[in-house]
């Protein structure tokens, strides 16, 4: 695509390096160039945001995953933008080739990520780690690629027309930025709820391919050579090729690694506004497994002995107002209900996708035993937080917290003192709140956190395990398809406003439980989460 020059005189610029000859009048031709800077952006930024969305689904804790991309992506912009230094005499060829790379690269990345993870996620050992080296590499390559394009850009806009420094990259900037905000709401208002990340991030990738190809064949075109002009074409054809390709068969491919995590019997899988749900099994005598975001929350195997531990020790007091926090599918619902003198049951779920499924899919609305149909269960949907903030003092007998493990940065305010305040808050005087705290013997900090939270919230606790389950579960940040690595127990905390006292059937829990406390262990805040 470039071809060598001899070498300028000292003292003497370049011949390719002067004013370029553009096909259009030099404001048409600037205002192209940062037209240009305005679509690379954009499609920069979504390369960024699919990252760290598919790395925080893939692997869990999206802090730590958003820190690992952006940090490294931004180091990585530095030192591409140093080695642009070495194109600039090149602008419009490296540009290019540039914009032809990250297409590609950013283009397949979510592809890429995905199947390292659906078929080498479970194999334990250097394997489990492929989505996290992939990852990162990755966030190093578009970083690179993403840093090369201003050095390039800068020239350009600078061969049409010189003016200050400080101008020219004040105009580069303001579209850069621009751009980089259209990027940031269209992918999790347009790309990601319509197309999904798969196709999504193809479809950023052709539209980088084709901005930049335009860009320089139709206004640098002269910058080239014949044969730098040919190059460049059969490569942007070819990226193009291989994105369509990837495009018609994302559907299989996207079955395919389904299976590979889920296994065969996959029944129902569906994108929603707040995560994915898959169901499995419930039919020919299979046990049903629901799936959110990866992760097994509900097995058909034990789930009966998981919601019996959650919401009974809770029921044995007053009961007759219950919320349910969480608990969309209606299985903690369905314990409740199998108490007398339960007048109403409310509850709040984030996802109204998996209700839809917990009142109408059949497997799964036999397993709750229709609690939907029920006229005392009433439906709220939103945020658990939020909706607590708006109860009413005293409202509760019973609170029965069903929420996503602790260990997972998006419900860390929800294992909070303050969200426990609110909880207490909304009990009566002898009310109780049931908490699950995740697996105690491998997570033995995170669940003794949310005693200790608890109990800063003014909260008498009484912590008990549950163990010896027949399968898998796997409610935690730790995406578990099978019964092999998944947690072997269940952690659980009563709590209420006055004394608990600790009823026979609890106390060879509680005193499992016990054995692993550990000690010193501060509570968690909204401010300082310590999950």
């Amino acid at each position: 695509m470039i071809e060598p020059h001899a070498p300028a005189r000292p003292g003497t610029q370049p011949p390719w390096a002067g004013p370029a000859r553009l096909p259009v009048r030099p404001g048409t031709g600037r205002f192209l160039v940062l037209a240009g800077v305005f679509v690379c952006a954009a499609c920069g930024l979504v390369y960024e945001l699919e990252l760290v969305a598919l790395a925080s689904y893939l692997i869990g804790d999206s802090v730590t995953q958003a820190s690992v991309v952006l940090s490294v992506m931004v180091f990585a912009m530095g030192i591409g933008s140093l080695a642009a230094k070495r194109l600039r005499w090149h602008a419009a060829a490296g540009f290019g080739a540039v914009e032809a790379a990250l297409a590609l690269i950013g283009g397949c990345s979510a592809m890429a990520l995905y199947a390292v993870f659906a078929w080498t996620g479970n194999w334990g050992g250097l394997w489990a780690q492929g989505p996290r080296c992939l990852l990162v590499a990755f966030s190093l390559a578009i970083g690179l690629l993403i840093g090369a394009e201003v050095p390039l850009l800068m020239e350009l806009i600078q061969r049409i027309r010189r003016q200050d420094a400080g101008g020219a990259v004040a105009d580069l900037f303001a579209a850069d930025y621009v751009g980089a905000l259209v990027g940031g709401l269209a992918f999790p208002f347009l790309l990601l709820p319509f197309l999904g990340q798969l196709t999504g991030t193809l479809l950023t990738g052709t539209v980088n391919v084709v901005a930049g190809g335009c860009l320089v064949l139709g206004l640098f075109r002269r910058d080239l050579t014949r044969r730098g002009r040919w190059l460049l074409v059969v490569t942007n054809l070819t990226v193009l090729g291989l994105l369509a390709s990837a495009a018609v068969l994302v559907d299989d491919f996207e079955r395919a690694a389904r299976h590979a995590i889920y296994g065969k019997d996959v029944r129902v899988a569906l994108q929603t506004d707040v995560q994915e749900v898959v169901l499995t099994g419930g039919d020919h005598g299979r046990p049903l497994d629901l799936f959110l975001d990866g992760r097994l929350r509900v097995s058909g195997r034990d789930e009966r002995r998981y919601h019996e531990a959650l919401v009974h020790p809770a029921m044995n007091g007053p009961h007759a107002r219950v919320l349910v926090l969480g608990g969309g599918d209606g299985l903690a619902a369905r314990e409740v209900l199998r108490h007398r003198g339960v007048r109403r049951v409310d509850i709040v779920e984030l996802d109204a996708g998996v209700v839809r499924l917990a009142r109408h899919d059949p497997a799964l609305s036999a397993l709750n035993d229709h609690v939907y149909d029920d006229p005392r269960v009433h439906v709220t949907t939103g945020d658990a937080f939020d909706v607590l903030r708006g109860v009413r003092p005293g409202s509760y007998d019973v609170v029965i917290a069903d929420l996503p493990d602790p260990g997972i940065t998006a419900s860390t305010k929800l294992y909070s003192q303050e969200f426990y305040g609110l909880a207490r808050r909304a009990l009566t005087q002898r009310g109780r709140l049931a908490v699950h705290a995740g697996p105690v013997v491998s997570r033995r900090h995170v669940f003794w956190t949310v005693v200790s939270t608890m109990r800063a919230a003014g909260l008498h606790t009484v912590p008990y395990r549950v163990g010896g389950r027949a399968s898998g579960f796997a409610a935690g940040p730790d995406r578990t398809t099978g019964t092999a690595g998944a947690p072997r127990d269940w952690g659980f905390v009563l709590g209420a406003r006055g004394a608990v006292p600790v009823e026979a059937g609890l106390e060879r829990e509680e005193r499992a439980a016990e054995r692993t406390r550990v000690p010193g262990v501060a509570a968690s805040t909204l401010v300082h989460p310590r999950y």
